[in-house]
């Protein structure tokens, strides 16, 4: 080990994170892997490595794909929809409007549906602009393969993610209009900010209380929210959740949930509850994710 090696490492460590966390859909994974290259990254001759950034996402692009084919085994038995572990993020990546849109809950959970190679390319071709002689090294495969594998991705992609654009000033003023109604339990006002086919995914991992399977539809979105309602005094803040404006939930002062949600024409189309206790260790913690 040596100083110039770790300057190197921590110059580019949120960049590697970005890219494992967008690969994973987890910051404690995406820790663990920037751990496992550090390790390898002080092991390495620096003198044969030509681009350091380029080496260095390799490194974390491997070692993510590996953890991505555990996770998927292991997601086989988990309880209820699984939901990417929201980050509080500085205001600058709401800035960039590309990165935003990568990290949001919504496409994280889109990624959830690509292969772990469809998704590499993905993520390094789409969001960090790598060509595609650098990926086929990252993930193993020609040149020509990866080009078929980004353009079967990149379609896979657009079928599913939301096509609209909605600017901060917007998200902030609709989730307030919804933190009021929900807080204040009127089903009527939940009613006329939630689009007419909403829906409502919720990560309870078996240890909260959420539902098991997608609800759809703007009243029954409405009445679980209210139903929901405990008699225990919540406390709802606006915060920057994965590049948008989002929402921790708090009681007796503890984050219980954090709401990540989905705008179209004015409208929330889409709304992400995580309660899972593991997946809210970092969301007091703002995170820098960079390209």
């Amino acid at each position: 080990m040596n100083a110039e090696s770790t300057d190197v490492f921590v110059t580019h460590r949120n960049l590697l994170f970005t890219v494992a966390y967008e690969m994973l859909g987890s910051a404690a994974d995406a820790e663990d892997v920037l751990q496992e290259a550090w390790l390898r990254w002080v092991d390495v001759d620096r003198a044969d490595v030509r681009d350091e950034r380029a080496y260095l996402v390799r490194i974390v692009t491997r070692l993510s794909l590996n953890r991505m084919r555990a996770n998927a085994r292991r997601r086989e038995t988990y309880v209820g929809p699984w939901l990417p572990e929201p980050l509080l993020t500085t205001p600058d990546v709401a800035e960039d409007v590309e990165l935003a849109d990568s990290v949001s809950l919504a496409m994280l959970t889109v990624l959830e549906t690509l292969g772990p190679t469809e998704r590499a390319v993905f993520v390094l071709r789409e969001v960090f602009d790598f060509g595609y002689d650098e990926i086929a090294v990252a993930v193993d495969k020609t040149p020509a393969a990866v080009r078929q594998i980004a353009h079967r991705a990149r379609s896979h992609v657009a079928e599913r993610k939301s096509r609209s654009e909605t600017t901060q000033a917007q998200y902030e003023r609709v989730l307030r209009q919804f933190m009021h109604a929900a807080s204040t339990g009127n089903v009527q006002a939940l009613m006329d900010v939630l689009a007419p086919d909403v829906v409502l995914v919720s990560d309870g991992g078996g240890v909260k209380r959420a539902a098991l399977r997608p609800i759809l539809g703007a009243d029954k979105v409405a009445r679980f929210l209210t139903g929901a309602s405990i008699d225990v005094p919540v406390t709802l803040e606006l915060v920057n959740v994965n590049g948008a404006p989002g929402i921790h939930i708090l009681l007796d002062g503890r984050i219980e949930t954090v709401v990540s949600a989905v705008l179209e024409d004015g409208l929330i189309a889409g709304l992400y509850a995580v309660r899972n206790p593991e997946k809210l260790a970092r969301v007091d913690t703002v995170v820098a994710l960079t390209r």
